[in-house]
């Protein structure tokens, strides 16, 4: 049984592993984009990327003014609008403006309505449950066309280890958690592993409609949009592309109505144009910060800093703490290719965090070397004059020599033998005198 800190670890850790929530169903109907931590793109920007490889999308616009707005919503000429605030928090539809309008999401069938709304919006602040207490402004909303779903199926591609390529993923009972399908009703999860070098065959885009429970054109439909899937999949290195709900429509229209996309962040190089629109307006100060040294840094409300490499000892670390008694403020996850400047820029962060009462450092040298790690620490130690006890646990790549670097320093740094004994002394550190 896991303990309560992994729950919050891992809600903690969903922007870097993809699990941030998707934006709501049914009014709010959405399409979000995730992938590393440091990837942020609005709504409307991930619309527009799937539009262009030829996805079917709901029609919109993006104003930054009322005016703009209104305009939109008559050129849209739709029989309802859906107007949204584009923020990249969730929970849009329930929150509130410092301008006294509550939701970010709205339905209307009278474009003046929409440039009325779009002034409470735009230049406010929108508070919901994942922003900070006092929102986040709005610098612009999205006008789109408002398609009712007569029915909603799920549909995923995305990269399977087991199979060595990527496997395409569907159910005929979307709109829900696919994981509680699965748990109940597994016989409704299908499944076709594609050949990475011969692609997505026709015969099983046309198998997989048919088992979502499309029939006739609306089959002919769901199988080109789930071609078109897998080339966007392809296209921008992706590792997953999520659609749920993958819905057909009164009219008898197959829409891409709500999805996740996760990134590779090692073919950044490749997709600069994706990650040049990256939204870091939303993100803390100290997050920027980190990512200026390819750091990934997420916030915690307790008071023992830990500082590792790899989101899973991360949360291995927080939970271990927890289970001692004590209460992570922060980690600090490092990564592979660690440099000494990275270590110090790391402790420079940590120690900035006036929560913070004791730095806990749980490094797995696989590709890390550990004797880096252990310079950067000395220097760090030395040049920010460091004044809250400091616990380090070093394994792996020549950890006998950065022991020999920390055991020789003359600091007052703690070693610990393995992540319990490393969490026990941290956490003493801390338990009141």
């Amino acid at each position: 049984m896991a303990s309560p800190m992994a729950a919050q670890a891992g809600k903690l850790l969903r922007a870097a592993w993809a699990l941030r929530p998707c934006l709501p169903l049914g009014q709010s109907q959405g399409i979000q984009l995730t992938s590393r931590r440091w990837l942020n793109l609005q709504e409307y920007q991930s619309k527009k990327l799937m539009s262009d490889y030829g996805v079917k999308v709901q029609r919109f616009f993006v104003a930054d003014t009322a005016n703009d707005a209104l305009e939109a919503a008559k050129r849209l000429n739709a029989k309802e609008i859906v107007l949204k605030a584009q923020i990249l928090a969730g929970g849009r539809g329930k929150g509130t403006f410092n301008s006294g309008l509550k939701g970010g999401v709205h339905l209307t069938k009278d474009p003046k309505v929409v440039g009325q709304l779009a002034k409470q919006m735009i230049g406010y602040n929108l508070a919901t449950k994942q922003t900070p207490k006092d929102g986040v402004k709005v610098k612009k909303v999205m006008v789109a066309e408002a398609l009712d779903i007569s029915r909603e199926t799920y549909l995923a591609i995305l990269m399977d280890r087991s199979c060595n390529g990527p496997v395409l993923v569907g159910s005929p009972q979307g709109g829900v958690d696919i994981e509680e399908v699965a748990a109940t009703t597994p016989e409704l999860i299908f499944k076709e592993e594609i050949d990475i070098f011969e692609g997505l065959k026709e015969s099983q885009a046309q198998r997989m409609a048919e088992n979502l429970g499309f029939h006739g054109a609306l089959k002919t439909q769901a199988a080109d949009q789930i071609k078109k899937l897998y080339n966007l999949f392809l296209k921008i290195d992706a590792t997953q592309v999520e659609v749920n709900p993958f819905g057909e429509t009164p009219e008898g229209q197959v829409v891409c109505f709500d999805a996740k996309i996760n990134f590779d962040d090692n073919a950044e190089f490749r997709q600069k144009d994706i990650f040049a629109m990256d939204d870091k307006s939303e993100n803390e100060p100290i997050e920027n910060e980190a990512a200026k040294y390819d750091l990934k840094y997420i916030g915690l409300d307790g008071n023992i800093a830990c500082f590792v490499n790899g989101a899973g000892l991360a949360m291995a670390t927080c939970d271990i703490i927890s289970l001692n008694g004590g209460k992570p403020a922060n980690f600090l996850d490092l990564g592979g290719g660690v440099k000494e400047s990275q270590v110090y820029q790391a402790f420079k962060l940590l120690t900035a965090d006036p929560k913070v009462e004791a730095i806990l450092v749980n490094i797995f040298g696989g590709i890390v070397n550990c004797a880096i790690i252990a310079n950067g620490i000395i220097r760090a130690c030395r040049e920010l004059e460091l004044k809250v006890p400091l616990v380090v646990r070093l394994e792996g790549t020549n950890v006998q020599e950065a022991q020999k670097i920390l055991n020789n320093s003359g600091l007052p740094i703690t070693s610990a033998n393995d992540l319990e004994d490393a969490a026990k002394k941290a956490v003493a550190c801390v338990a009141p005198k």
